[in-house]
């Protein structure tokens, strides 16, 4: 058993489960996260911290996409850096926060930005301004 974060998480990326993972197995995408299965220990306190009800049990979720979501958490998981601290949401994630099937016209492969792009980005918009 693991859980999986699913479609929408696209463009919200709230991240209250981050903060309560025990594990830290949570990977962060430019504009979702993932759980990484196999360091997934499904004590469940993620779920009912999701704002959005993005993340479920896969032995709880029966719809036909389960497969899709399974395959993406565990790829993405490989590929995009850990994420073990909350961040501030999208500016525009109340935006998107109820729109359905947001995969298709969203979803990104490029990884979330590490803490250190994060400084960067921040110091050079100080400088700009200068």
């Amino acid at each position: 058993m693991t859980y999986l974060v699913k479609d929408e998480c696209i463009k919200c990326k709230l991240m209250d489960c981050v903060e309560v993972c025990p594990v830290d197995c949570f990977y962060e995408g430019e504009n979702m996260l993932v759980i990484h299965p196999e360091e997934c220990i499904d004590c469940g306190v993620c779920e009912p911290e999701c704002p959005v009800d993005a993340i479920v049990a896969d032995t709880t979720y029966n719809e036909s996409d389960k497969t899709k979501w399974l395959e993406l958490n565990d790829k993405y998981s490989k590929l995009w850096p850990n994420i073990s601290k909350k961040k501030d949401p999208p500016k525009d994630a109340d935006k998107y926060r109820n729109e359905k099937n947001k995969y298709n016209k969203y979803f990104s492969e490029k990884p979330g930005k590490k803490k250190w792009e994060e400084k960067k980005i921040k110091k050079n918009k100080k400088k700009s301004r200068i």
